[in-house]
């Protein structure tokens, strides 16, 4: 199943399913072909609903480079366990939002695969940790490179309002496969192309170490690392993410004067 937030034409907000179609029916859905958006009998053409995030974090736990290609890019070695840094709720924005920079700074896109919670946890076995994920989403990590380089705790560079775009649905994990296809374009130009299975560090892996350190709530979000490819976005920017099983993230930047 697809879950989607979204809020109707009378202007409640509802949890249903986005059902792909066959031609048949109006719309399209994320991952560009026909269908619908449901909730109970009623069905509804994508462009008549505005999507909003497939969950309310608490926090978003992000993973700092989980791609080896990505950490080489970086300058950085890879790591001998999960690097791990808070984005707080502010940072959420919805598919199809217009984002604005931080003014005068250098702002990066990342693609990453967020891993939705579905149940409060604390030290979870890693055999056991596929029972605490409620599925999948889209995350897009909007990184101030400026400020990053000159923080340590990485409030400015990574904090801002809408630095986390997630979306548009929720996929339940048995449509996302072990090999999953990552990608971003900007403008329509592929900047980024990996698999789930270049992590380094995996799901469970992850959500071990994790919660060895902190409780998880239902609806936080593990972002789990970017691959190579990582570059700045420029006002104006269309910025694109789809990941196999998942389907399509858009959205906007805009920068202020």
């Amino acid at each position: 199943m697809k879950r989607v937030r979204f809020r109707d034409p009378a202007g409640a907000v509802r949890t249903g399913e986005w059902v792909a179609g066959d031609g048949s029916q109006a719309g399209t859905d994320t991952a560009g072909t026909a269908g619908f958006v449901r909730f109970g009998d009623q069905r509804y053409d994508p462009g008549a609903v505005t999507v909003l995030p497939p969950c309310e974090p608490s926090k978003l736990v992000c993973i700092g480079r989980n791609y080896a290609d990505h950490a080489d890019e970086m300058g950085g070695e890879v790591p001998d366990r999960p690097l791990l840094f808070l984005k707080p709720p502010n940072t959420v924005a919805s598919h199809g939002s217009d984002i604005s920079l931080p003014a005068g700074k250098q702002v990066d896109y990342e693609a990453e695969l967020g891993v939705v919670i579905g149940q409060q946890c604390r030290n979870v076995d890693r055999s056991e940790a596929m029972g605490v994920v409620a599925g999948y989403t889209c995350v897009v990590d909007l990184s101030n490179r400026d400020d990053q380089r000159t923080e340590q705790n990485w409030v400015r560079g990574k904090a801002f309002d809408g630095a986390a775009p997630l979306g548009p649905v929720l996929a339940t994990p048995e449509h996302v496969p072990a090999d999953a296809s990552i990608e971003l374009r900007v403008n329509g130009d592929r900047r980024q192309s990996a698999s789930r299975a270049q992590l380094i560090f995996s799901v469970p892996e992850l959500i071990a170490e994790i919660t060895s350190y902190l409780t998880l709530q239902p609806g936080d979000v593990i972002a789990t690392g970017t691959p190579e490819g990582v570059g700045p976005l420029e006002d104006g920017d269309d910025v694109e993410v789809r990941i196999q099983g998942v389907g399509r993230l858009v959205h906007t930047v805009t920068r202020p004067g």
